[in-house]
């Protein structure tokens, strides 16, 4: 009897407690929905904030290229700064943008004038109304009888000639830039290929919508308190994603994206490169350098077009590349290959050109000698070409050989016939 007692009490207080914090929960949540209420988030949006509208050149910013390829103020000195205003990321982050898009032309024009490279319009065939991407070549990317460099950058926003936009931005042209590959390339006899995969679509801003329709008044003090309930829900709701659109930075005007024909992802690109460029370059021996996502597009690249690929590619450099040859379900035959012909320099604490185990069975992998992603193809830089230099001794080893072996063959079988 008194074990039914006390249990009779434990569960008595159990359910006073279970009720007391359901009422507390629900307190709070009309605290918030009261809040939020009060919140003018229209104001908030505006208080403080400068027009969005930003410099359209270096000069205009006030920023220049330093003889070291750093980027500085001319006036102060000082490194670029991304809190210009306090308490304002939507604005700075703008602001930051709008210098990342006056990079991308600056290294354009770089690509062209201190690289000598020229532009080709992408579709070949494109019609003058249709949206175009480009790529860049050097002088003899498709007429060099010896070598061809194939470079592939990472996703995001970074287009040709870029490895990492940061790094340009806030540290040297030299680190971010595809630049130093390009011209030690050209020093060394390889002509040049510089692809830019994550230019999928021509952005348009989209017409203005309609004004809506008034909406009718409320309903009077009779409307049902559940249906009043779920109003107010929706419009803290409202109010919320109102808030997030002011937390995090985004378009002011809505836009479409329409894609480039043929080239409308960074693998879509890789192969339509390949097959209207870099198939029909007169190069006996191809190098890539692929990086991040671009070493993705590669082995995408490999499966679909894997006899020509194997036929045409001396050896691939990858900087921390992120394919997956189970996902992308590559075969045993690409896995054999990659183990002889590519090498993967990955984000690593171990000193440079260090062994790294790896579980997937598809290519080595050394460290790059850096744990930060986007700097991995730049500290890695003279372990790639060294690594394509030793492909290239080694296979003319390989053909030195084989050729021995068929003179000496060839001459068995003369000697045989007398």
């Amino acid at each position: 009897m008194r074990v039914n007692y006390y249990s009779c009490i434990f569960i008595s207080l159990w359910l006073n407690m279970a009720q007391l914090g359901g009422q507390e929960e629900k307190e709070k949540t009309t605290a918030l929905k009261d809040l939020l209420s009060r919140i003018d988030l229209d104001e908030l949006m505006k208080k403080d904030e400068p027009p969005l509208s930003f410099p359209k050149t270096l000069e205009e910013f006030e920023y220049a290229f330093n003889d070291e390829g750093q980027l500085r103020h001319i006036t102060t000195g000082e490194p670029f700064v991304f809190n210009y205003r306090e308490d304002l990321h939507r604005w700075n982050q703008k602001r930051y943008e709008a210098l990342g898009e006056i990079i991308t032309q600056h290294v354009y024009k770089l690509l062209e004038k201190e690289c000598n490279m020229t532009k080709e319009i992408l579709p070949v065939d494109a019609a003058e109304d249709e949206p175009k991407s480009f790529i860049y070549l050097s002088e003899d990317a498709l007429s060099n009888p010896d070598k061809l460099l194939v470079l592939i950058q990472g996703s995001g926003v970074v287009r040709a000639g870029q490895w990492a936009r940061r790094l340009i931005i806030n540290e040297d042209m030299n680190s971010g830039s595809q630049i130093p590959f390009i011209t030690r390339a050209v020093e060394e006899g390889y002509g040049v290929m510089v692809l830019n995969p994550n230019e999928n679509y021509l952005e348009v801003e989209k017409p203005a919508k309609p004004a809506a329709p008034p909406q009718p008044s409320p309903e009077g003090p009779d409307e049902p308190a559940e249906k009043r309930e779920r109003k107010e829900e929706k419009e803290t709701k409202k109010k919320r994603d109102f808030y997030e659109k002011y937390r995090n930075p985004q378009k002011e005007k809505e836009t479409e994206l329409i894609p480039i024909r043929e080239n409308s992802s960074p693998e879509e690109h890789a192969v339509y490169v390949w097959d209207h460029f870099v198939s029909k370059s007169a190069a006996k021996d191809v190098f890539f350098v692929a990086h991040s996502y671009g070493g993705l597009s590669f082995v995408e690249l490999m499966i679909q077009r894997e006899a020509e690929v194997k036929n045409r590619v001396c050896a691939v450099a990858m900087t921390d590349s992120v394919h997956n040859v189970w996902h992308q379900e590559a075969g045993r035959s690409i896995l054999d290959w990659m183990q002889e012909h590519c090498c993967n320099w990955v984000s690593s604490t171990q000193p440079l050109d260090t062994p790294v185990e790896t579980m997937l069975p598809d290519c080595p992998r050394v460290s790059a000698g850096t744990e930060r992603h986007e700097l991995t193809s730049w500290r890695s830089f003279h372990s790639i070409f060294k690594f394509f230099d030793e492909t290239l001794q080694a296979q003319d080893i390989d053909s030195r050989s084989s050729a021995t072996v068929t003179r000496r063959s060839s001459n068995r079988i003369k000697h045989e016939e007398f």
